[in-house]
């Protein structure tokens, strides 16, 4: 059995994390389900990892999640992160550029060169490929990770890039957005949901997971930017696929 939490984890939420599944592990054992001790440290291969039937719980990206991932999990709920300007569940990206930079207009960056984590982000990539494709008509660099993107703007290897609003939040609480301003919110989208294997016991999981985020600390649950959990309905995620980099 496999549990992780590998989208938004950083130094500063492993212990957090912790506290946090093990709330989760408990509650499940008293409606009576066996679940791992532990989280796992999820591998550098994400998809397989979502896919595997031994999955209780993690935690995906709604890109993937809408594309590949729906006919082989089970959803369990979206944590709501309490994203200003965001419905509950819901979430959005940042578009960041450098302070120095004198460009302030989204428009202006149309040629500049645009840094993104993976082409299979919503909040790397879909998001402003969706909302204004013609911004991304310069060079392209692709980076592997929101933190590369970040430094890779503030580094001036790249001009600007998109990071997932609540990924923000945890690079401003690491210190870690010296130099650098927002120029662009994008539209909101269903934010990043729980998920288990096909056959897991996601109704289950939903409650507990429910009564955990209530339990935990007011300094874990502010560490972590947990709000709630949102059933959101099933269609929620039914949204068009982005164009491919190479297709802009």
């Amino acid at each position: 059995m496999i549990a992780s939490l590998p989208m938004y984890a950083t130094p500063l939420t492993a212990g957090a994390d912790k506290r946090f599944w093990a709330l989760i592990r408990d509650n499940m054992h008293a409606q009576g389900h066996d679940v791992p001790e532990n989280l796992t440290l999820a591998p550098p291969d994400l998809m397989a990892h979502w896919r595997n039937p031994a999955l209780v719980f993690s935690q995906t990206c709604g890109l993937p999640f809408r594309a590949i991932l729906k006919n082989d999990v089970s959803m369990i709920g979206t944590p709501d992160y309490g994203i200003k300007g965001c419905p509950p569940g819901h979430y959005c990206s940042v578009i960041i550029a450098r302070q120095s930079d004198t460009r302030n207009a989204l428009a202006d960056f149309r040629v500049a060169r645009f840094a993104y984590n993976d082409p299979m982000s919503q909040s790397g990539w879909a998001a402003l490929a969706m909302e204004a494709p013609e911004t991304l008509q310069g060079p392209r660099l692709c980076t592997g990770s929101h933190r590369a993107s970040v430094l890779a703007v503030q580094q001036r290897q790249a001009d600007f890039a998109a990071v997932d609003a609540v990924t923000w939040q945890h690079f401003q609480s690491l210190d870690e957005t010296q130099g650098l301003r927002i120029i662009h919110t994008t539209r909101p989208t269903p934010g990043l949901p729980y998920i288990t294997a096909g056959s897991g016991p996601a109704d289950a999981l939903f409650a507990a997971i429910s009564l955990a985020i209530a339990a935990l600390a007011p300094s874990d649950r502010a560490t972590l930017h947990l709000k709630g959990l949102i059933a959101l309905p099933p269609n929620a995620y039914d949204l068009p696929l982005p164009p491919l980099a190479e297709a802009i």
